[in-house]
Formats: C-alpha cells, sequence, structure tokens
C-alpha cells in the first residue's frame, strides 16, 4: 500500500473539527428545498460523512443574535469535555434584519426572522417568507443530523438555548413535530429564559415563592398572561399547528433539563418585566424552578433541574460550568 494512500485513509478517520468562528466554520440550511437558507457555524459539515461523531450540540443563541460568539463558548464548553472529536456543535443564526431594532446583514436568499412580537424565539413566522418560521429552521438542522449516511454513529442529539435561545428551546421542546421521527435520541437544555408557556392558566402562588400553583389571581388585569408564548392561548406561528392537549403531552414526555444560574436574580440582560413573566415569578432563577417543580407535579414529566454555582445571566458561565459538561455532552 502506497504511504499517500495511508495518509489519506489518517486523514478521513481522524477529520479535525473547525474551531473558528470564521466563515470557513459555516455553511447553509436550505429550507422547505429552497432557496431560502440560514446559516449555521459547525465543527463538523453536516454533509460529509463523518463515523467519528458519535452525539451533537445545537447551541441557539440569545436576543442578540450571536451566533458567533455562541459557537465560541460551544467549543470552550465541548473541550473542558473533551468532547471536541467525536461531537459535532451546531451554532444556528436567527438573522433579522427590520430596518430599526435588528439590523443584521443579510445574504442572498438569507431568511429574515422576526425581531419582536411573533418571534424567532417562538416559533415565528418569518419576515421575508411566510412560509416558514423559526422552528422549521430548527427541525431541518434536526433532520440532516439524523441521517445515518451522514452520521452513522450518532447517538444522541441535544437541543441547548441561553436566555432567548432558553426560550426557543423551551417551546421547541413542547411544540417540534420531528422528536419522535428522527431515530436519535433529542434532549433539551433550557437556560436562564426569562419565560415559558405554562400549558394552563395556573401560576406560581404566592408570585416567585414556586410552593404551590393555583389560578393566576390578577388574570383581570393582566389580560394577556395566559397568551402564547406565556401560556397556549392564541398561539401563531409553528405552534398553531398543534393542539393544546398536543402540546402539554409533548411538554411532559420529553427529557428536559432546566439549567439556571445562581445568582441569575437581577433584572438584567434583556429581563421581561412584562405582567404575563412576572405571573412567573420575580427572578429568572424563580421561574425556572417553578416552571420545573410545575410540569412534574401537574403533569408527570421527569424533568429536572439543576441550579448551576456562582453564575449569573452568563451563557458561558453556564455552559462551562462542570455541572453543565455532562448535560451538554452525555455519554451514550
Amino acid at each position: 500500500m502506497k504511504p499517500a494512500f495511508l495518509f489519506l485513509i489518517c486523514a478521513v478517520a481522524y477529520a479535525a473539527p473547525c474551531t473558528t468562528a470564521a466563515p470557513d466554520c459555516t455553511e447553509w440550511v436550505a429550507l422547505a428545498g429552497g432557496p431560502s437558507r440560514s446559516l449555521i457555524y459547525r465543527t463538523y459539515s453536516l454533509d460529509a460523512k463523518n463515523e467519528q461523531v458519535t452525539s451533537a450540540l445545537i447551541v441557539v443563541h440569545g436576543q442578540g443574535r450571536d451566533a458567533d460568539n455562541y459557537f465560541r463558548t460551544s467549543l470552550a464548553a465541548a473541550f473542558l469535555a473533551g468532547a471536541l472529536d467525536d461531537t459535532v456543535v451546531v451554532a444556528p443564526r436567527f438573522a433579522s434584519n427590520d430596518g430599526q431594532g435588528c439590523r443584521d446583514t443579510l445574504a442572498q436568499d438569507e431568511v429574515s426572522w422576526s425581531c419582536s412580537g411573533d418571534s424567532w424565539r417562538s416559533g415565528g413566522v418569518a419576515t421575508n417568507n411566510p412560509k416558514l418560521t423559526s422552528y422549521d429552521f430548527a427541525d431541518a438542522i434536526l433532520r440532516k443530523l439524523a441521517r445515518k449516511e451522514i452520521f452513522p454513529n450518532l447517538k444522541v442529539i441535544v437541543v441547548a438555548g441561553h436566555s432567548a435561545g432558553g426560550q426557543f428551546v423551551t417551546r421547541y421542546e413542547m411544540a417540534n413535530q420531528v422528536h419522535e421521527n428522527l431515530g436519535v435520541p433529542v434532549a433539551y437544555v433550557v437556560s436562564n429564559p426569562s419565560s415559558y408557556a405554562y400549558p394552563d392558566p395556573a401560576r406560581p402562588a404566592p408570585a416567585g415563592t414556586a410552593s404551590e400553583f393555583l389560578n393566576f389571581s390578577d388574570a383581570r388585569n393582566c389580560t394577556t398572561y395566559d397568551n402564547w408564548p406565556y401560556g397556549l392561548r392564541n398561539r401563531t406561528g409553528y405552534a398553531a399547528q398543534l393542539t393544546g392537549d398536543q402540546l402539554k403531552k409533548q411538554l411532559a414526555a420529553r427529557p428536559v433539563t432546566y439549567l439556571l444560574g445562581e445568582i441569575d436574580i437581577l433584572p438584567l440582560g434583556g429581563f421581561d418585566r412584562s405582567c404575563p413573566a412576572m405571573a412567573q415569578g420575580f427572578t429568572r432563577l424563580a421561574r425556572g424552578q417553578a416552571f420545573g417543580r410545575y410540569v412534574n407535579q401537574r403533569y408527570g414529566a421527569h424533568h429536572h433541574t439543576v441550579v448551576v454555582p456562582l453564575c449569573g445571566h452568563n451563557a458561558r458561565c453556564m455552559f462551562t460550568a462542570e455541572p453543565a459538561l455532562a448535560i451538554l455532552f452525555p455519554k451514550s
């Protein structure tokens, strides 16, 4: 056997992960057959066969839509977990340009997701393609990862998000229609979101303590407290495709970890102070602890809540902390 041929075999078998937040580590994901597309950062191509990959981590950015920074954070976490070689890390970019609050530079045919209102974080419709929702983008990534001809040894996919990305993941977990059909187990990590979608009118009482749950006492003054994305009423976008009962069933049945910062107790970093959000608790920590307890008590879920010591509202602190590594990079 010729030395050059031996080198080629080794190069294929031990392909190095792409580890810079630069164009070389990006690729486009076509949506609905194209030409509409959205960008991802990734450590390995999603279209090249790779037998060394055994797990996948998708990390959804916060309201700043800084997928490059979240990719760097995910790379750091993968390095600390010793998982860079066998994990494909993906950081999708939910780009938005409404000419006002969001001014991302869009490439040709790149989808622009809603900046506010019916937002990308809750499965909202694209502003330049009414047939697409932000959860369709996540569906497309999961389907690409689950292809046996590309990743034949993939054993698990973890979908994680922090802050606004945590809002995306908690609602995507309950609403997506691909979870059971991929042939690969999927787990969800919800980190420090400002709000959750409660499946019925109950809320923590007294607010913020999570000691018990009662019908919201101030519903007369806070009339939108149970509307989507804070509750299941008046749903729009992707989540409107399913009934309330289907959403409740999926919420309880799927594996979720609520990853909460011990000191995420200040109204910083885009903290939602609206009355529907405040009905869920006074801090992000209280809201997450309450929701995790609620879905387990009321709906028989087996969700886990993990509080990360000494972390506030900071994705890098959360995702690179020791308690998070085994959750983000589970060993099959």
